[in-house]
């Protein structure tokens, strides 16, 4: 606590309260400014679960991965910034910068149920049997 600032006393909703976790399967892409702003990378990845504070997801690989990033979960028209709480192997949790509104958890909630997970399954190459 020697090198803490009077912002670690400062107390806030977002990473104090818990949040209704609902599992989906979405895929998604993680969106990395690269160092002295040379670039960004792009990776893909799978939504586990999602809440209006945070969410769990799944990528291929975690090599070079930063700790802050944006999520862009497909079928949303924006990017929602993300700092990285842990990981463990290829699976990251997060808690999201701002929170989102419930209409946006609402909507990936929703389409998850209606469509099945067919963009899921595209995304990871597979088919759906009918």
């Amino acid at each position: 606590m020697l090198r803490a600032t009077h912002l670690a006393k400062v107390k806030s909703e977002v990473y104090e309260h818990r949040w209704e976790r609902f599992f989906v399967q979405r895929p998604a892409r993680l969106i990395a400014v690269r160092p002295c702003l040379t670039g960004i990378s792009v990776r893909s990845a799978e939504i586990v679960d999602i809440s209006q504070g945070g969410a769990s997801f799944v990528v291929g690989t975690t090599v070079g991965l930063p700790t802050h990033y944006y999520l862009n979960i497909l079928g949303l028209a924006y990017r929602i910034g993300c700092a990285e709480i842990n990981r463990m192997d290829n699976r990251v949790n997060v808690r999201f910068i701002n929170l989102i509104e419930p209409e946006t958890l609402r909507r990936v909630v929703r389409a998850d149920f209606m469509i099945g997970n067919a963009e899921a399954l595209a995304a990871r190459g597979k088919r759906q049997s009918a």
